[in-house]
């Protein structure tokens, strides 16, 4: 369920953009950033609401819109992800000597249509992943993929918030489970039972890589009057949902489904689209939590 900005993610995890931003002082750290004067009371200023009626169609929806989104992008809007290798150290991925010679198996939460899955599968021989994904059209894009070997890849549809991964992963099996720019996209009420899901199947001291967006990230501040579900919370034009993470708040949730934090930090960077002369602020939450032994 990668996740998209505005009507459009302007991240640099689309393929789509025809100007080829590029991205210069990127720095990781521990405070949000510090929003402008302007920026500041224009999310003030801000106070209304979607409607309760239209919040609870939103929900109803949730799944067939993010199924459109796959229908009009098809394969064609994410870039392959080749820096979520798991064997790489950093708060990009996980550095565990006992996995040079054993499998690794990883669950890919929000797999999309197998950006991350397959760059991981041709670098590494020795690995195993279950890849799930809300939409049941994009988890036919993966089995679709050429790469797609069920001896090594078992993609399935899931709703995280609801559908027990019991039913299809075994019990503490999993090494590692990933998180990119998923649990934004899940209703603020449900990311607890989300977390708890995940949890069942990780192994003690099993390791979830965490990446989305941030607070006050710039597509935060682009969403117009009228967008706002609640705090933090936004409601893009084709009916798909973003939250923007602080860390205390990202920390807590995990805490509470019984993970220790290992990482947790802001990744601070700019943009800037030469073709249309703008450089703005990116902000994204960066983090590894362990399942406690």
């Amino acid at each position: 369920m990668a996740a998209v900005n505005g009507e459009c993610d302007p991240a640099t995890e689309s393929s789509s953009s025809s100007s080829s931003p590029a991205v210069f002082n990127q720095s990781a750290c521990d405070s949000a950033r510090t929003l402008s004067e302007e920026e500041r009371e224009r999310l003030e200023n801000d106070p209304v609401l979607v409607s309760d009626f239209k919040q609870q169609k939103l929900e109803l929806d949730a799944q067939k819109n993010w199924d459109l989104f796959y229908k009009r992008n098809s394969t064609n809007f994410f870039k392959d992800r080749h820096w979520d290798h798991p064997r790489v150290s950093g708060a990009e991925g996980l550095q565990r000597g006992e996995f040079e010679t054993q499998k690794l198996v990883m669950l890919e939460a929000g797999c999309g249509v197998g950006n991350c899955i397959f760059p991981l599968l041709e670098e590494d021989l020795n690995i195993f992943i279950y890849a799930c994904d809300f939409s049941p059209r994009a988890v036919e894009f993966v089995k679709q993929n050429s790469l797609y070997c069920p001896e090594r890849c078992l993609a399935f549809q899931c709703d995280l918030t609801k559908d027990d991964l019991l039913a299809t992963v075994p019990e503490e099996s999993l090494d590692v489970a990933t998180l990119i720019f998923v649990l934004s996209a899940i209703h603020p009420d449900k990311m607890q039972k989300a977390l708890e899901n995940i949890y069942k199947i990780l192994k003690p001291g099993g390791i979830v890589l965490f990446r989305d967006y941030g607070l006050y990230d710039h597509a935060m501040l682009r969403f117009k009057s009228g967008s706002k579900l609640g705090e933090n919370f936004y409601v893009r034009q084709d009916g798909t949902r973003s939250f923007f993470f602080s860390r205390e708040h990202l920390a807590s949730l995990f805490h509470q489904a019984g993970f220790q934090t290992l990482v947790n930090e802001y990744v601070l960077r700019e943009t800037v689209n030469k073709k249309e002369g703008l450089c703005v602020p990116r902000v994204f939450l960066q983090s590894k939590f362990r399942k406690t032994e």
